[in-house]
C-alpha cells in the first residue's frame, strides 16, 4: 500500500512536469548558463581549475536544484489540491516521499545534461574508471539535496516569499553535504580515492531522510 501511493505521487509529478516542463527548462538553462559564466571567470585551461571543480559543480547543482525544489509543492496550490492530497488516504510519509522521488528523478535529470557541458568547458580530463563513482557521488548528493529541499519546500509553501526562503533555508543545512559531495567530486575528476567522505554523504541521506519521514506530518499538518 505505501509502495502503491509512492509510486502514484511520483508518477504524478513527473507527469506533471513533464507536460509543463517548466522547472526543467527552466533548471537546464540556469546550470548551462552559470557554467559557460564560471568558464569566463576562470581560466579552463588552468591546472588548478581540478582543485575547485568539485565546487563549481555542486554550487551550479544546489543552485538549479531551487528551482526544481520549490515548485514542489507550490504546483499544489491551484484548486486547493495540496489541501486534497493531505486529506485523502495516502499517508504524509507516502507523499513525501513520492514527491522526493520526483524531485530526485527531475533534478539528477538535470545533473547528467550539464555534467558534459562541464567537462567541455573546463576541458576537464575524462575516463571510464571515473564514471561509476561519479554517478554514486552525483546519486548520493542529489539525494541530500532533495530529502531536505522537499521538506523545506512542504515548510515554505504557504509563505509569499517561498523563493526566497527555501533557498535560505535549505543551503544552511546542506553545507556538511555539499562540502562532501565537493571532495568527492574533485578527487574523482583528480583521480584520487573518494576518501570518508562518501561514508559521510551516505549517513547523512540516512539520517536525515528519517528525520524528514518523521516530521513531515508536522510540517504538513501542524
Amino acid at each position: 500500500m505505501f509502495l502503491r501511493d509512492v509510486w502514484t505521487i511520483t508518477a504524478k509529478d513527473l507527469h506533471s512536469e513533464l507536460r509543463t516542463k517548466e522547472a526543467w527548462n527552466a533548471s537546464i538553462a540556469f546550470s548551462v548558463v552559470i557554467l559557460l559564466l564560471f568558464s569566463f571567470a576562470f581560466d579552463p585551461s588552468s591546472e588548478q581549475i581540478q582543485e575547485f571543480s568539485g565546487g563549481l559543480l555542486w554550487m551550479t547543482y544546489a543552485f538549479a536544484g531551487a528551482l526544481v525544489l520549490n515548485r514542489s509543492f507550490a504546483r499544489e496550490l491551484q484548486n486547493d489540491c495540496l489541501d486534497a492530497l493531505i486529506a485523502s488516504p495516502v499517508s504524509s510519509a507516502a507523499l513525501f516521499v513520492g514527491k522526493a522521488l520526483a524531485n530526485f528523478a527531475m533534478l539528477f535529470a538535470v545533473e547528467l545534461v550539464s555534467l558534459p557541458v562541464f567537462v567541455l568547458f573546463y576541458n576537464v580530463p575524462w575516463s571510464a574508471a571515473q564514471v561509476w563513482p561519479m554517478l554514486l557521488v552525483l546519486v548520493m548528493g542529489t539525494w541530500a539535496l532533495t530529502v531536505i529541499g522537499t521538506l523545506f519546500s512542504a515548510l515554505t509553501v504557504n509563505l509569499r516569499l517561498r523563493e526566497l526562503m527555501l533557498p535560505t533555508l535549505v543551503y544552511p543545512m546542506m553545507i556538511p553535504a555539499l562540502i562532501a559531495a565537493m571532495t568527492i567530486t574533485t578527487n574523482v575528476l583528480a583521480g584520487n580515492p573518494v576518501g570518508f567522505g562518501m561514508r559521510f554523504l551516505v549517513a547523512f541521506d540516512i539520517i536525515f531522510t528519517l528525520l524528514a519521514v518523521v516530521f513531515v506530518d508536522t510540517v504538513l499538518v501542524g
